[in-house]
Order: structure tokens, then sequence, then C-alpha cells
């Protein structure tokens, strides 16, 4: 796997380069190709929080993780983990035959712990009555039920829109077409 490796208010020296190299670099084995793919990891620090961003794209998918830690080496520990995990976790439905051209780079012949191997269904359904309403009231409504997202029909465009909450705090909009 070929890296791109950037600091945003921090310097990449040698030695976490390295680091991140190594780490994220122990997913090759999860790949067909691994020379291929370029991974992209962004270390940037907010605060005392040292933010770690890996995006890894293949042909079809897109893998991306974010970790934050007060020790950035920690940060990168847990971002290659949380990588590795989504891997495993959805490696059942990789090796599906219909989806299985979707995902031809993966290689998926490895052992799953048991309790690793669990289906995600969807266990509930909801219908939504969308009435119109600007963007202001729609965070409201969101901070009103206590969710990190919210579906409304924009007042403004008359599209079906998504609230949602930022991990820096703020929000942020999705628009349908």
């Amino acid at each position: 796997m070929k890296f791109i490796i950037r600091g945003q208010k921090l310097e990449v020296t040698e030695s976490i380069k390295s680091y991140i190299e190594e780490k994220i670099g122990k997913l090759d084995k999860y790949f067909e190709n691994p020379e291929e793919l370029t991974a992209t990891v962004v270390v940037r620090v907010r605060g005392k929080e040292q933010i770690v961003e890996v995006t890894v794209p293949s042909k079809k998918v897109i893998l991306r993780a974010e970790e934050s830690n007060e020790d950035l080496y920690a940060s990168i520990d847990l971002v290659s983990d949380k990588l590795e995990r989504q891997i495993r976790k959805n490696k059942t439905k990789i090796r599906s035959k219909k989806s299985k051209a979707n995902y031809e780079s993966f290689i998926v012949d490895f052992e799953v712990e048991k309790e690793e191997e669990n289906e995600n269904l969807i266990v509930k359904r909801k219908e939504l009555d969308t009435k119109p309403m600007s963007e202001e009231e729609a965070v409201l409504q969101m901070e009103l039920v206590g969710h990190p997202f919210f579906i409304f029909k924009n007042a403004t465009t008359d599209n079906i829109s998504v609230v949602y909450k930022r991990k820096d705090g703020n929000y942020g909009i999705i628009d349908t077409k």
C-alpha cells in the first residue's frame, strides 16, 4: 500500500510516518493487490486531541476511519484497529455472491471469531411525515428528539434534506435533488 501522509497544525516526523505505515500497512493482507492502493492519512490537532483520519479507496468501496486521543500513537493504533474491524465485520457481506463483484479487491478467506460475524439486520423501520420547515427549525427539532441527524422537507428548496451534528459541534446539511 502506498501512503499520502500530511499533517494539519503539526509536523509529521519520520518516526510518525514509519509508525503509520507499519500499522496501516498491516491491512495489506486483506487486499488482493495492495500495491495498487493509496491510503490518505491526515494527522491533525484540535485542542489536546490528536486526530488521525485514514481513507483507503479501492475500486468499488472506500474504507474510512477517524479516531482521536491525547496520544498520537494511540490514535494511530485506534484507527488501524477500527479499519480492521470494518473489514472483518463485513466479511460475510463481501463474500456473498451478489456483492462479490463489488468487492473483488478484498481477500475474504480469513477466520472471524463468532461474535464478529453478526449480521447487521434492519430491526426497525419508521415512516416520516415530512412537513416543510427551515434549516434552523430542523436543527431545533433534531436537538429536541436527541438524535445525531434529522430528516426534513426544506421549505426553501422544497427537497428532502438531512441535518446532522458534526464531530466539531457544528451542523451539516445534506440536500437531495
